[in-house]
């Protein structure tokens, strides 16, 4: 018997085998809205037209400076028009993007840097201290490119042996420079997680899931026509989201507004009209308390990276923000679910508000489950808890040069978030903690994200974290950690008593009573804003 065909039923035709690489998310965009805007800060304006030819540039730029297919670049920079450039110009030649996060410690940034292999680094003038300090351990680099705005810089950049100047590069480069097809299977970008145990993880993306994803994306996220797009996510997290390869396709004016400040992002929200962006919830926070006299209705507003509290949702509502969460992680490209709100689960109350500070439904092409540990399927029911596991065609395949990692994050053939929730019956997925983090305490589990949402409701807190800690007794006992809101008294009684009152009506178990609350001027974040809870152990466990 002859051996299957594999090709059996595969039509064989004459016609353009398109693939799916990121040069073609430009098609549309620069043929349609070449005369749209992408701003930098309040310094620079391009439009489309230049934003292409620039990217083209960029492409002739890395070819000059022998940056070849499969090299890997790394950019350190701040949300800016270059960064976008970025995105594009270097997967479009066939390497690897790699985007630093800048806000890990320089031995954390040097490892990530040794260990992706980078080739060139493109560095941001503000970095050059610690690209100074880390270069002679950096053996693979072969080619520093400086990024500066205007003639910013000083007497260590004069004596950086610099290998070129961004702008001056692009100004040499060829604006008609092609870029190839490849296989749509390349890697296109890497970056590291940044957990908050052991080393950082290196996860990776090809051309054909960043495409997939755009496009989930933008079935997803409805934008219109006249949308203003501002990230508010630094772009080496994630893509920001994936929301500049979907605010480009679809020709949306862009506002990058490089180093974050409260109020260079009101003034840039208020002159360039944004209407849509994305933020962690303590952004969210700041930008209220800095635009308190800003008209903020219009605005649509995405809130990831950490649970978004019911109490700054309802703030934010009452500003006139249509704003609702979304969730996804390093290791899922990342976005797999989002909370828009049906018509019928609207309500304009509680019920609506709850939706809104969900996990949300997942996106298309996202298959999202909870499972117990059997693995086994259990029901949308609202109320059975399990891992929360998924599958799509955009997830990271694994952990860069970590199979044992890799195996144990796609174990039984799912990628495991390491996040417990449920499903409803409308498809609703609720995180209700991560496995780490949940508190075992009195033979129940005690969801420290739910703990945290009611604590935030009560009006002397500005911010709270819930951790548990070690007790002989229970095995564990919640502690809230508690920055009060400028003026309120610190009162740990009366929060406790707050939390009591939501057992009485049956919402928490009595075990979810912090054992004592501990007040602080600043609570730890990890480098993407999320509340760094190990380090919250460490100091109050």
């Amino acid at each position: 018997m002859s051996a299957a065909n594999p090709d059996a039923g595969v039509e064989q035709g004459f016609g353009y085998d398109y693939p799916l690489i990121i040069k073609q998310l430009l098609i549309t965009p620069l043929r349609q809205h070449a005369q749209q805007e992408i701003v930098y800060r309040d310094l620079q304006r391009f439009t489309y037209r230049q934003f292409g030819q620039r990217v083209h540039r960029l492409g002739s730029a890395l070819g000059s400076l022998g940056v070849a297919q499969g090299d890997v670049v790394a950019v350190l920079d701040w949300d800016s028009n270059r960064y976008l450039e970025c995105f594009f110009g270097i997967p479009m030649t066939g390497a690897v993007l790699m985007t630093v996060n800048v806000r890990l410690s320089a031995e954390q940034i040097l490892y990530t840097l040794n260990h992706a292999r980078a080739k060139a680094i493109f560095c941001n003038t503000d970095f050059l201290p610690l690209l100074a300090a880390l270069r002679p351990m950096l053996p693979q680099a072969k080619v520093f490119v400086r990024m500066r705005d205007g003639d910013a810089g000083g007497q260590q950049d004069d004596a950086f042996a610099w290998d070129g100047d961004y702008e001056a590069l692009l100004a040499q480069g060829d604006p008609a420079h092609v870029f190839p097809d490849f296989d749509e299977r390349m890697k296109a970008t890497t970056f590291y997680t940044t957990g908050t145990t052991g080393k950082p993880k290196g996860v990776y993306y090809s051309h054909r899931q960043i495409v997939l994803h755009t496009l989930s994306g933008l079935g997803t996220v409805v934008t219109r026509p006249d949308d203003v797009y501002m990230p508010i996510t630094p772009m080496f997290h994630v893509h920001a989201w994936g929301n500049p390869f979907n605010a480009t396709v679809r020709g949306l004016k862009q506002v990058y507004p490089g180093r974050y400040s409260p109020e260079l992002l009101v003034r840039l929200f208020v002159t360039e009209r944004v209407t849509l962006s994305h933020c962690v919830p303590t952004i969210l926070q700041m930008f209220l308390a800095a635009a308190k006299d800003v008209d903020l209705r219009g605005w649509r507003l995405i809130i990831g990276g950490s649970a978004m509290p019911r109490a700054l949702a309802q703030a934010a509502l009452d500003r006139g923000v249509d704003v609702f969460s979304g969730y996804g992680m390093s290791e899922t490209g990342p976005i797999a679910t989002v909370a828009l709100v049906p018509a019928q689960l609207r309500d304009g109350g509680e019920k609506e508000l709850a939706y809104r500070c969900r996990a949300g439904r997942p996106v298309p092409l996202c298959d999202v489950r909870i499972m117990d540990p059997q693995m086994r399927e259990l029901p949308q029911d609202g109320v059975s808890t399990g891992e929360v596991v998924m599958r799509s065609p955009w997830l990271t395949q694994g952990y860069l040069d970590d199979p044992e990692a890799s195996r144990t994050l796609w174990e039984g053939g799912w990628l495991h978030t390491g996040d417990i929730g449920t499903i409803d019956e409308h498809g609703f997925l609720t995180i209700t903690d991560r496995i780490k983090d949940v508190v075992k305490t009195g033979g129940e589990w005690v969801s420290s994200l739910q703990l945290e949402d009611i604590l935030a409701e009560h009006p002397s807190v500005g911010e709270v974290a819930v951790i548990g800690v070690h007790c002989e007794r229970w095995g564990e006992r919640p502690v809230a950690i508690v920055v009060a809101r400028p003026g309120a008294a610190e009162d740990a009684a009366a929060l406790r008593a707050h939390v009591m009152m939501r057992v009485e009506q049956g919402v928490v178990s009595k075990y979810a009573v912090p054992e004592r609350v501990e007040f602080v001027e600043v609570i730890a974040k990890t480098s993407v804003g999320k509340l760094d809870k190990k380090a919250l152990r460490a100091r109050f466990g």
